[in-house]
């Protein structure tokens, strides 16, 4: 894993911008604090920050291949799960490899296969390859959106990277919102929608799309997409088959020239990965693995069970160590840190994001990488699987919007009148969930009832999912750690996706297929246990605290993000008794605390980047 980024232009000697590249380059020195290279040829500059996990000798980045008069660069943020594989086919057809890492292979497909090549990777990336036959620059995203790819195309110049700051660093782009990223980041967010860089002139190319720079100019096209088929298996092979693909993929995941550990919150989703890590690792003679949680100082004092959080995870920790007999840290935070980390984690993500969550995955991740290097993560198994309490509420498959943003007229009342005029942010909402919602794939001859569990799973899967995959990128290469998502390989979200939801809910439970498929690898009770997110603290000194520094920020006459909310409103809701609540009453995912720790967030995103609202 790594951070890339780079500018081609044209015309022009950019040997005099090697300074700029390599400034550029080290903004994401987070995301590979094991090296760093930069590569200027002609109108081409890639920089390249290193994570050793594969090849640390050898893997250094730019790599470039030389065959004849023919030059091949590349740089490359990912894994590649079946790299084996294509090595294996590229070396019958004629290739040598000096290297055993990823990038050489990726490299070599490209070669091979040009632009095609993408049809043969399975794994998380996002690259940029120079080509000087053709003349060009290739670059693309991983079908899902795993890992991050930011670009921006001024006056003829495209610029690109990991992270929006890599790119903030080049002249030609400035750190301008206008009233898109305004209604992004008030109305929208945290679920940004894709593609959507919020700064005017950024934006994100797309998961499952690819892009091609030359003299012609900028195309951009997709090569992967949800896609709409009939079901043929019936729900024991269904099962079964499930089962297969999710241990063939845990264990293309694990393989690694690094330490790996699981992350297990003692839920349905974590537990099984560890599980089956376990038995992966005692097969393979590989030792003990490493399980990572994370809690919060008393939060066993005032923890309050909701619809998103039925039950406190630690005692089911402590019964999937026991079980798994996995080497286990318990990691623990308390409100200081997490509220003194909310700025550090919004410079990580370059935009306002979850508040507490952010901060505490940050924190985690941090502590995780004074011991590993890579992790795998059970994310994204409830957008696929319909795990969310959304997806079984009559109200939020009626609402007509995202089911996150279920309260947009309180977020929107949140805003000054005259930014609420400038920026139309319901109608801007209204207006994503309708592209949204024209994107869905539907199937000939589908029921009503399937029909709308189809639109309800696309919207998870490529708006919401993303954001957590965001999230879990950012916070995790903040601190130099790689976290691996084996629920979204390509193969299973393609598979899970056109699975009737009767057979999705078999035995009448959310995730029902998942819970049957992995009958046998875990234990029953913790098989059939009730969902539960990410934590979240439950101490009402976090809402004291979050709440004094909003109170602050509006005492301060030079705080940026005060011409454009309604003040007087906000120290209303400060007053108010619903400010102490912990339950989701300001929309789905934004509790009382959360509002205060996002708000804050936004000024310090406003004055840090020193952003122009125009």
């Amino acid at each position: 894993m790594c951070g890339i980024t780079g500018f081609i232009q044209w015309n022009g000697d950019l040997t005099q911008d090697s300074r700029l590249l390599v400034k550029m380059t080290e903004t994401l020195a987070h995301r590979g604090p094991d090296g760093s290279g930069t590569w200027i040829s002609g109108p081409c500059a890639f920089g390249h920050r290193r994570l050793s996990v594969i090849d640390p000798e050898n893997g250094a980045q730019p790599m470039i291949i030389h065959r004849e008069e023919e030059v091949y660069a590349i740089v490359y943020n990912g894994e590649l799960y079946n790299a084996g594989e294509l090595k294996k086919e590229l070396s019958s057809r004629g290739h040598s490899f000096r290297t055993t890492c990823d990038t050489e292979v990726l490299l070599v497909s490209y070669m091979e296969w040009g632009p095609d090549c993408l049809e043969r990777l399975n794994g998380i990336f996002a690259f940029a390859i120079w080509d000087s036959v053709q003349e060009q620059v290739f670059l693309a995203r991983d079908r899902v959106g795993v890992k991050p790819l930011f670009y921006s195309y001024v006056d003829g110049t495209l610029v690109f990277g990991s992270e929006p700051k890599a790119i903030l660093q080049h002249p030609k782009v400035e750190p301008v919102v206008g009233p898109e990223g305004l209604a992004e980041v008030f109305i929208v967010g945290p679920a940004r929608t894709p593609g959507h860089g919020v700064f005017r002139d950024l934006a994100e190319l797309r998961p499952g799309r690819a892009m091609i720079f030359n003299r012609e100019g900028l195309r951009t096209y997709t090569y992967w997409k949800l896609e709409s088929r009939p079901h043929e298996d019936d729900e024991a092979r269904t099962a079964a088959y499930l089962r297969e693909l999710i241990q063939d993929t845990v264990e293309r995941q694990l393989v690694s020239d690094v330490p790996v550990c699981s992350l297990l919150s003692g839920g349905l989703d974590s537990s099984a990965l560890s599980a089956l890590a376990v038995q992966y690792y005692t097969r393979t003679g590989q030792g003990q693995v490493h399980t990572y949680s994370v809690d919060y100082v008393d939060n066993d004092k005032h923890f309050k069970s909701h619809a998103f959080q039925p039950g406190a995870d630690a005692p089911w920790i402590q019964r999937m160590q026991e079980e798994l007999k996995s080497k286990h840290h318990w990691i623990e935070f308390d409100t200081p840190e997490l509220v003194n980390t909310l700025e550090l984690s919004t410079e990580k993500r370059d935009l306002p994001g979850m508040a507490d969550v952010d901060a505490s995955l940050l924190l985690f991740c941090q502590e995780i990488k004074k011991g590993a290097t890579v992790a795998i993560s059970g994310e994204a198994a409830d957008e696929i699987f319909g795990g969310y309490p959304w997806f079984h509420r009559e109200e939020a498959l009626q609402s007509g919007t995202f089911p996150w943003s279920v309260a947009p007229q309180l977020r929107s009342e949140l805003l000054s009148p005259e930014i609420r005029e400038w920026i139309s942010p319901l109608e801007y909402l209204a207006d994503r969930y309708s592209d949204a919602v024209a994107e869905v794939p539907l199937l000939e001859g589908e029921d009503a009832g399937q029909a709308r569990m189809r639109v309800m799973s696309y919207l998870n899967i490529t708006r919401f999912m993303p954001t957590l995959l965001d999230r879990k990128d950012r916070m995790s290469m903040g601190a130099g750690l790689e976290v691996r998502v084996p629920y979204t390989d390509h193969r299973l979200i393609d598979y899970v996706f056109n699975i009737p939801w009767s057979i999705k809910t078999a035995g009448g439970r959310e995730k029902g297929i998942l819970r049957k498929a992995l009958e046998g690898v875990l234990p029953q009770d913790v098989l059939y246990r009730k969902k539960s997110p990410y934590p979240k603290t439950h101490n009402p000194n976090y809402l004291s605290a979050v709440k004094q520094r909003m109170l602050h920020v509006l005492e301060d006459s030079s705080s940026p993000i005060l011409p454009l909310i309604d003040a007087a409103k906000i120290r209303e809701l400060a007053a108010s008794s619903e400010a102490s609540s912990n339950l989701p009453w300001f929309g789905q995912l934004m509790s009382g605390p959360q509002l205060f720790a996002y708000l804050t967030q936004v000024n310090h995103w406003l004055k840090a980047y020193k952003i122009s609202i125009k």
